[in-house]
């Protein structure tokens, strides 16, 4: 294949990461009929149909995500060509993308971004907040950060900020004229406010005297968003369990009451992870050593 197809099949690859020629134009900085004409050449000099396109929406086609698939392995063979180029400048530069639950954003990545983007002016960074478990090389990003229990065995793992624990609370709006739990089993004549992780909703882990158990919760909310989650606890909808660093401020304020102390659980904590398989860029690097240093105090 002619090499002046490789800029054509980048831009596809940020069409369909976007679902938009809209929003992927403007990342690319050009006008999106450009960009389309650019993926109508690539699929004209391929022969088949890459993309769906429609009034509202624009979906990759099932030639199209098998095409995806192989050209990603060569786009990121490019992408670290060029890092390893930029590693011989002075500074680091270009997009760090990570894959990261929004609680991970929220705990260890937000209250240290100005200081890193001070550091560190030619990174940008991006970050892509989801609780399910994405494949890094196959979706383009650099790095992770997850939970340790949710890590495969193939990556290399960063410990980020040590062991957490998870707190249930309620407002104390909720808990007027009710009888607060003063046992997990208790929760289930209560109202709780309930997170999907992935595939599945979370049941409620505790630990008491040596003893690691879950249970199931039912109630008036059922969300994938932390803030949501944070929200309607703070506007007194129900009970709900949450990281400890997430909640002390509203703990220590009164806005939020701790319930079943005793039997909050504890945590490895978060990791930064990368594919052990990958060459780790001077971004990359100068981001992790950043964030040790704030995080992980010797």
């Amino acid at each position: 294949m002619s090499s002046d197809l490789f800029p054509a099949i980048a831009a596809f690859a940020r069409v369909a990461h976007h679902a938009s020629f809209t929003r992927a134009a403007a990342e690319l900085g050009v006008s999106p009929s450009a960009l389309s004409q650019t993926v109508r050449t690539l699929e004209g000099r391929l022969g088949v149909r890459l993309l769906d396109r429609s009034t509202r929406r624009v979906g990759v086609t099932e030639i199209g995500q098998r095409f995806l698939s192989d050209a990603r392995l060569g786009l990121s063979a490019l992408e670290t060509a060029i890092d390893t180029v930029n590693e011989s400048r002075e500074r680091p530069v270009g997009l760090l993308r990570l894959n990261l639950s929004r609680t991970a954003a929220d705990i260890l990545v937000l209250p240290h971004l100005i200081e890193f983007n001070a550091a560190f002016p030619e990174i940008t960074l991006e970050m892509h907040c989801d609780n399910a478990l994405l494949d890094l090389v196959g979706n383009g990003f650099d790095a992770g950060i997850r939970l340790g229990e949710n890590l495969a065995q193939d990556v290399v793992a960063v410990p980020l900020g040590g062991r957490r624990r998870i707190a249930t609370v309620a407002a104390p709006r909720y808990l007027e004229g009710r009888t607060p739990p003063r046992t997990p089993e208790d929760l289930k004549a209560h109202r709780c406010i309930n997170v999907r992780l992935g595939g599945s909703v979370y049941r409620w882990e505790f630990s008491h005297k040596g003893r690691d158990f879950d249970i199931e919760t039912t109630g008036p909310l059922l969300t994938n968003d932390g803030d949501v989650l944070l929200a309607a606890v703070r506007a007194g909808a129900g009970i709900a369990c949450a990281f400890e660093a997430q909640v002390q401020d509203d703990i220590a304020a009164g806005r939020l009451v701790p319930l079943l102390k005793p039997w909050w659980p504890t945590f490895a904590g978060f990791y930064l992870y990368y594919p052990s398989r990958i060459h780790v860029s001077r971004k990359l690097r100068v981001f992790i050593d950043f964030m040790q240093q704030r995080l992980n105090p010797r």
